[in-house]
């Protein structure tokens, strides 16, 4: 029996037989060693686990090909579905017609929230990486905080952020908005009635998700807030000096009682103006004064909304940090943005889901 030519390559009988790949891989195989090159540091810790549970060798090149391929085809999709998802709208279309397929969606409430990450670009040099997290919203009574601890937050219902999804890549802002957008319309955001977002307070955030969910209310996560705070009370005061404890304490106050206008009125009484001083301390007055309307945190904290940006900090640790920072040269782009479109949808708990998607196309 002759072989069959696929995709440029003999593909023998037995091959077919088998259910084995072009590239002579099973399906199984491929996948398993897929995900390992995902979850692992490096492709060569990624091939000696995949011997250690499977029982057969595979080289750290192998799997780097099989890791890479498979990005690089979750790469082709979305980039290919956030042109459907932000098209405008066709001659007979349908209302109520689904652009993108929803997985998970949230019907309750809901938090997007969005930063960047550095990456080494071979030949490029350090680039920035946006990454977008959308979750599900909790809220719990103030009762169920399992913490015995003195803390301003004891009296706010728990807010608990869950079923986590996100979409990393080298994007610029414009590309990073397409993304953001059709990603909510994965996760059901158009139909989720109560919306929120939390960032640092970055202008190509603010104007992206304005430009994606007008409306919605954008909020300067707190810790960043406190973060610049810390910065002018240290130069101030003294690093780590009594005074600069007592400052900083007295506008976290203010801050958290929704007093944002007497912490812009302390600033500006400040001389920050000290070229040796850090930029975080002398665009401080400005910084506050221009995110007033996003600092209202007692405002926020009634209507059972986040004010933190954790997850997606976690998520520029766990998708760029843990799995794509190398030393030395760097990772070639077109790599690196495959990488990272597999990584997000691993993080997304979506492996199997777009595994299965691509499987049958």
């Amino acid at each position: 029996m002759s072989a069959q030519r696929v995709l440029g390559r003999l593909f023998p009988p037995l091959d077919q037989k088998l259910a084995l790949r072009a590239d002579h891989w099973s399906g199984g195989t491929a996948r398993v060693a897929t995900r390992l090159g995902l979850q692992t540091k490096s492709f060569d810790l990624a091939a000696a686990g995949f011997s250690d549970a499977v029982g057969c060798r595979i080289s750290g090149d192998s799997v780097a090909r099989l890791t890479e391929e498979w990005g690089q085809r979750v790469e082709e999709q979305r980039n290919a579905e956030a042109v459907v998802a932000n098209q405008p709208g066709q001659r007979g279309e349908r209302l109520g017609v689904r652009r993108l397929e929803e997985v998970a969606p949230i019907t309750t409430q809901a938090n997007i929230s969005t930063d960047g990450a550095m990456l080494l670009v071979r030949e490029e040099g350090w680039k920035e990486v946006k990454v977008v997290a959308i979750s599900a919203v909790q809220t719990q009574p103030a009762s169920a905080r399992a913490s015995t601890s003195p803390s301003r937050r004891d009296v706010d219902v728990l807010i608990e952020l869950r079923e986590h999804s996100y979409q990393a890549g080298l994007w610029d802002a414009d590309t990073m908005a397409l993304h953001q957008y059709a990603e909510g319309l994965r996760r059901g955001l158009d139909y989720c009635p109560k919306r929120s977002s939390v960032d640092d307070g970055a202008l190509w955030i603010k104007r992206i998700t304005d430009l994606n969910y007008p409306g919605v209310p954008q909020i300067v996560d707190l810790s960043h807030a406190a973060d610049h705070l810390w910065a002018v009370a240290n130069a101030v005061h003294g690093d780590q000096s009594p005074a600069a404890k007592t400052w900083a304490e007295q506008q976290l106050d203010h801050l958290w009682n929704d007093q944002v206008a007497q912490v812009v009125s302390e600033l500006r009484g400040l001389d920050l103006t000290q070229a040796s001083w850090p930029a975080i301390v002398r665009e401080a007055p400005e910084y506050f004064r221009t995110n007033q309307e996003r600092m209202r945190y007692a405002h926020f904290r009634t209507q059972g909304r986040s004010i933190g940006s954790g997850t997606v900090e976690s998520a520029a640790n766990t998708i760029v940090r843990h799995r794509r920072r190398q030393p030395e040269h760097g990772w070639a782009r077109y790599n690196a943005q495959a990488m990272l479109a597999g990584l997000s949808e691993l993080h997304s708990e979506r492996f199997d889901y777009t595994w299965l998607r691509l499987s049958k196309n």
